[in-house]
């Protein structure tokens, strides 16, 4: 089964513009991401859903000299981005990760993707319903086809939000996988420029390979 990683990503953040293209080295931090999820034994591609905007032409340039897949859809409803790319790819299964997590660990996404084959069936397959793991973590394995629903039933809140609709309705199955100790206190996403900071500075001590417990771990 070919499961597919999505990674959502846009110059124009709110919170920390541009903080997909900020450098740690002479890597971005999309750039760190991408080498991560390179090393995955599960996934079989690895796609960057960006927009059209002209900001985001910096991380198609980034794609196109990572040879990495990429496509461009709406800046605001990503939903409708996600509907077209399925259409596009045409993935089995999808793997949703924000590109504001550059520390996500592969071997996590791994361990979700093997443990998530063992279940008869499932709409997502994630970390988050519960929170268990750091912010920076977050892991969404998706059934595309239930993205067959029209983008003008949601609001615009959950078009932005992709899954957002999908947690908010119970016909949906979303099967929770936790860790065995609550790390949901640690945070290794970047929101903000101290998030960015922090991560410029767990990198410089652990490098960009270690595993997302090692980043957490202060000794």
């Amino acid at each position: 089964m070919s499961y597919f990683c999505f990674i959502q990503a846009r110059y124009s953040s709110k919170r920390l513009r541009g903080k997909v293209l900020k450098k740690i080295g002479k890597n971005t931090l999309l750039e760190v991401m991408l080498k991560r999820l390179k090393k995955s034994k599960k996934i079989k591609k690895i796609i960057v859903l960006t927009s059209t905007s002209k900001l985001d032409k910096k991380i198609v340039s980034i794609c196109k000299k990572n040879k990495i897949d990429y496509f461009c859809g709406p800046l605001n409803n990503v939903f409708l981005r996600f509907k077209l790319a399925i259409r596009k790819f045409k993935p089995k299964k999808i793997v949703r990760i924000s590109a504001d997590s550059p520390l996500i660990d592969w071997r996590l996404i791994d361990k979700m993707i093997y443990l998530s084959k063992k279940k008869l069936s499932y709409d997502i397959y994630t970390n988050v319903k519960k929170r268990t793991f750091p912010k920076g973590q977050s892991i969404e394995i998706i059934n595309p086809e239930i993205f067959n629903i029209s983008h003008n039933l949601l609001s615009n809140e959950q078009r932005e939000h992709v899954t957002k609709f999908f947690y908010q309705k119970k016909k949906y199955m979303i099967i929770n996988y936790s860790a065995k100790k609550n790390y949901n206190q640690y945070n290794l996403c970047i929101d903000n420029n101290s998030d960015y900071l922090n991560i410029l500075s767990l990198i410089n001590k652990k490098g960009i390979f270690a595993t997302w417990n090692n980043y957490v771990n202060k000794k």
